[in-house]
């Protein structure tokens, strides 16, 4: 099978990181392809930032609809954005990293914690617990407060903070697990997990195993209902080449 990693914002040394990650754990028959969006912001650390880079993750999906041959695809940011509307352009499954990290979580803890990068982005990482229907699973959503981008431009610096929260997490929030709360941090699972203890949840790598186990079972993206392929219409401006977008059949 192959699954296609889009990383929605515009930093390609994070797209290597991410695809590295999920070529490590992917099964021996899949292959694994990463991408991101041409144009976007370079991190996603706002709401802002989400709704611009959503827009890439659509033209992501139509450019690997049209290669015809991905199997499935992974939203690689821990705010999902764009799922549902990329989930509606193909029937191959679209797994969010977040979505992905939380019901891992849940399967082997009945409480987690979630360590992610910014104290905005645990906020949005809150809205998306109650979205999901996972709140009463989470104790606690903590910050590192380091930029996106620190964890590849200084990573020594990015760990150190990143294994301090967990740690805190650990010690006082009464959880069995820690989720990490950013795409970017793909790569340190093991050595988090090994210095804090504790079973670390990394989205991208249960977003990986949860889109080969749909691949396998045969299940694709419903298109009974909200999630059927969008009406052919006219779009304007920048947004022209949307216009009357020609998807396979919807049965």
């Amino acid at each position: 099978m192959h699954i296609r990693l889009i990383n929605p914002n515009t930093t390609a040394a994070m797209t290597a990181t991410i695809r590295q990650a999920a070529e490590q754990l992917a099964a021996p028959s899949t292959t694994v392809s990463a991408t991101q969006p041409d144009a976007g912001p370079v991190s996603i650390e706002s709401h802002f930032d989400e709704a611009v880079s959503a827009v890439g993750v659509a033209e992501e999906v139509l450019k690997g609809e049209r290669e015809g041959n991905i199997d499935a695809y992974v939203v690689a940011c821990f705010g999902d954005p764009g799922l549902l509307a990329a989930r509606e352009l193909t029937r191959a499954p679209v797994i969010g990293i977040a979505e992905a990290a939380f019901h891992m979580a849940t399967l082997i803890s009945t409480r987690f914690s979630i360590v992610t990068t910014l104290g905005r982005t645990g906020i949005i990482a809150e809205h998306l617990l109650e979205q999901y229907g996972f709140s009463h699973h989470c104790r606690r959503i903590r910050a590192a407060e380091i930029p996106v981008l620190d964890l590849e431009d200084h990573p020594d610096a990015a760990f150190s903070r990143i294994v301090q929260e967990c740690c805190r997490a650990r010690d006082e929030d009464g959880i069995g697990a820690i989720v990490l709360g950013c795409g970017g941090m793909a790569n340190l699972t093991h050595a988090i997990s090994h210095e804090v203890g504790l079973p670390v949840v990394e989205g991208v790598s249960a977003a990986l195993k949860l889109a080969e186990s749909l691949v396998g079972l045969g299940l694709h993206t419903s298109k009974f209902g909200d999630l059927d392929y969008p009406r052919p219409k006219p779009y304007t401006g920048k947004f022209a080449d949307f216009s009357n977008l020609t998807l396979p059949p919807t049965r």
